[in-house]
């Protein structure tokens, strides 16, 4: 993804998944709550070796979702200052996810 417009945007996710999430939901938390949810994502990522410039993508390392939700989950569980529901948190990484897909059909 070289080109700037397909590259992943904080600002643009947050408002992609704000989108995409019903309003009751969207509206139960703040920028801050969500762009959180995202750096969980990216940490995992990032434990994963799926930042690594040189990882060649196989079938074993290929992301799974499950894994993925279930990380995320687990992490806003210790965090005490963050309360969301574990439904909210399935939809929003869902969403994330998605607007990662949406980057991907550009390139």
């Amino acid at each position: 993804m070289e080109d700037s417009q397909y590259t992943f945007d904080e600002d643009m996710a947050l408002k992609f998944i704000r989108a995409n999430l019903p309003k009751e939901i969207s509206d139960k938390y703040d920028d801050d709550e969500i762009l959180y949810i995202i750096d969980i994502i990216w940490d995992y990522y990032e434990s994963k070796g799926f930042l690594s410039l040189s990882a060649e993508e196989t079938e074993e390392e290929q992301l799974d979702p499950e894994e993925l939700t279930a990380y995320v989950k687990k992490q806003v569980k210790n965090d005490k200052d963050l309360v969301m529901d574990t439904k909210d948190v399935e939809l929003v990484v869902k969403a994330e996810l998605e607007y990662e897909e949406s980057l991907e059909d550009f390139v």
